[in-house]
């Protein structure tokens, strides 16, 4: 078949080395190319340890600090309220506790199959080297908090991801450059990352493109589905019409799926990093700074520090002192880090509510597939295979139940 992949970010690429393998002729179409958007900037994590929703007791137990700093780790700009409230009332719906189990076996399931697919596709494409394999560390600066990770690590450890303890003089042996404010930390030893996330993106879209997918510039304005192709509406007021459709544009997703009579309560969440000379902190791997909202990673390319959730719709200016901020939280644990210069960035995450990403039939056009909403986890999830197999009319290695696009149509 001939298939038109919308949004040529990790998702997208991913996607077209899955529907190459079975055969498919396969564009890539995306308004501004390869990696535009935020498969450019985010941390470059393969987070297959990460389980938890956004709407966990962990942020909840944050959220009054957090709620009190304009520039803290999570902030609603106050012009952009009204237009969120309906995504915060099912955040709030997906913070009761049925609902945060089910979106932590979910999320646990899909990130479960993340770094098996990696490795296979990075294998079989020549691209294993951009894999870094060092383990991921998170450190606390309260020793409550750390404690009450506990029942974390055991949840994950039954899940077979490997958790490593640590005390300060632990930490400090692993990571010399931390300085007292780390007082306890966990080692996850099959963490890995990428060299860097724009640098992966185009060399697996390079690969996808020597595999015979090509790359379309335009962009599409809206999905026409019915009649005996699926057509896609451009800019230019013209029509690509294909035998199948995937919606894996991001954080811009959602006007596409209303096209096709689709409610999706899809936000973006914010992100924003700065990235400085490699070596500047002084860490051999990536590092969550527990209840402070960022992460490091020290790319090929330079170390990246960032993170934070804020609300404020795709329009909005970036407001750069929030990393300002984050450098000031990230120079209370590198006390002797040279901190200065860098290049900023800020770039948009596709969250849902509760969580999970949209993977599944639009409900009024089977011929058309949604992989989006992948939030902090668009690097992770490994969605291309389970496209492939709903494309193909294959039954895919999970239940994709939990991820559908008519989950929204219920009750919250």
């Amino acid at each position: 078949m001939r298939v038109g992949i919308v949004g040529a970010g990790i998702v997208g690429v991913a996607t077209a080395h899955a529907l190459l393998d079975d055969g498919h002729v396969v564009d890539l179409i995306d308004r501004e190319g390869i990696a535009a958007g935020t498969s450019a900037g985010n941390a470059g994590w393969i987070a297959h340890l990460d389980i938890l929703p956004l709407a966990s007791p962990k942020a909840w137990r944050h959220l009054p600090r957090w709620a009190l700093d304009p520039l803290g780790p999570l902030a609603i700009r106050p012009s952009y309220l009204p237009a969120l409230t309906p995504w915060l009332a099912r955040f709030v719906s997906a913070s009761r506790p049925s609902r945060i189990e089910a979106s932590t076996q979910a999320i646990a399931t899909l990130n479960g199959l993340a770094l098996p697919a990696w490795r296979k596709r990075l294998q079989a494409v020549g691209l294993g080297h951009h894999l870094r394999e060092r383990g991921l560390l998170s450190v606390w600066a309260d020793a409550g908090g750390y404690r009450a990770a506990q029942p974390l690590f055991e949840r994950q450890r039954g899940l077979g991801i490997a958790v490593e303890t640590l005390d300060a003089a632990d930490l400090r042996r692993l990571e010399p450059a931390l300085g007292p404010r780390a007082v306890a930390g966990a080692l996850y030893p099959t963490g890995c990352h990428v060299s860097d996330p724009l640098d992966f993106t185009r060399a697996l879209a390079q690969a996808a493109l020597d595999r015979g997918a090509e790359l379309r510039r335009f962009e599409v304005v809206d999905v026409r589905a019915g009649g005996d192709k699926v057509a896609l509406r451009t800019s230019f007021d013209t029509l690509a019409e294909y035998d199948r459709i995937v919606v894996a544009t991001g954080a811009w997703s959602k006007p596409l799926a209303a096209s096709l009579g689709d409610s999706v309560p899809l936000d973006t969440e914010r992100g924003y990093n700065v990235t400085l000379p490699s070596g500047r902190f002084g860490l051999t791997r990536p590092v969550m700074f527990e209840g402070e909202g960022f992460v490091t990673t020290p790319l090929d390319t330079g170390d990246r520090v960032g993170g934070s959730v804020e609300f404020a719709g795709l329009a909005a200016a970036p407001n750069f002192r929030r990393v300002d901020a984050i450098l000031g939280r990230l120079r209370r644990f590198l006390p002797e880090a040279d901190l200065s210069g860098g290049t900023r960035w800020m770039g948009f995450r596709p969250s849902t509510p509760d969580s999970l990403p949209v993977i599944g039939r639009a409900p009024r056009d089977p011929r058309i597939v949604y992989a989006f909403g992948h939030a902090h986890h668009g690097l992770t999830q490994a969605t291309a295979e389970l496209v492939a197999a709903l494309l193909a009319d294959r039954r895919p290695d999970i239940d994709l139940t939990p991820y559908s696009p008519e989950r929204f149509a219920k009750r919250f």
